[in-house]
């Protein structure tokens, strides 16, 4: 089936900012006294408070996991949001996408101003017919609220139409639950092992890599 819809993650995939989201969360945990490798922080990117903080301090109540999150967001805001940049390519990939009349979905654990300052980052305003965050959702990724919150977007099109382009193991196990494939990127630092542990149908460097093989890609077959 022609695929119709990319539902496309933000952190890692579009923008370079893992490393720096893990520098945030190492600060937020500073905070209350507790401290993990930064590579146990990393394997826990792209999952949204709810789930990444449980994961590592699973002792901690729904209040100061709350807390926690809140800590890391004012971080990230304060000393990264500004200084993140897109990777090479990623907005010519949205545009190429929109151009051949498929339609792009921006579908991220990122909270709602996050996306908002992306979206302008990556140009890509007339280029979007939707997102969802962290905002419009009760679970973030692996949880599947987010694609199916944007699943739910594209009227009359369904999970075998859309393909997610994802960095992370999450994104992977998000999109299967939801019933859509995904197209992952190596750029957000995770290994071709973890990649296609999770299910990954393709596995491409970056952006950039997937914009130039397009038409031979699961987005463009």
């Amino acid at each position: 089936m022609q695929i119709q819809a990319i539902l496309f993650d933000i952190d890692g995939t579009l923008v370079d900012s893992n490393d720096m989201h893990v520098l945030a969360w190492e600060e937020a945990f500073a905070g209350i006294g507790a401290s993990f490798d930064r590579q146990v922080v990393h394997d826990q990117i792209g999952k949204g408070t709810d789930m990444l903080v449980p994961t590592l301090l699973p002792e901690l109540d729904g209040d100061a996991q709350e807390q926690l999150g809140e800590a890391h967001g004012a971080v990230f805001k304060a000393k990264y949001l500004a200084t993140a940049k897109p990777f090479p390519g990623a907005h010519d990939l949205l545009a190429h996408t929109h151009a051949r009349g498929q339609k792009v979905v921006l579908a991220s654990s990122a909270s709602g101003g996050e996306l908002d300052h992306y979206l302008d980052l990556l140009g890509a305003r007339d280029l979007v017919s939707a997102t969802t965050s962290s905002d419009d959702v009760q679970r973030t990724k692996p949880a599947p609220d987010i694609f199916a919150t944007a699943l739910g977007k594209l009227d009359g099109i369904t999970a075998d139409a859309v393909i997610v382009v994802g960095d992370t193991p999450y994104d992977i196990e998000a999109a299967q639950k939801c019933g859509i494939a995904t197209v992952a990127l190596r750029s957000g630092g995770f290994s071709d092992t973890a990649l296609q542990a999770a299910g990954a149908i393709a596995i491409y460097d970056d952006a950039a890599a997937l914009l130039a093989g397009y038409g031979d890609s699961p987005l463009g077959r």
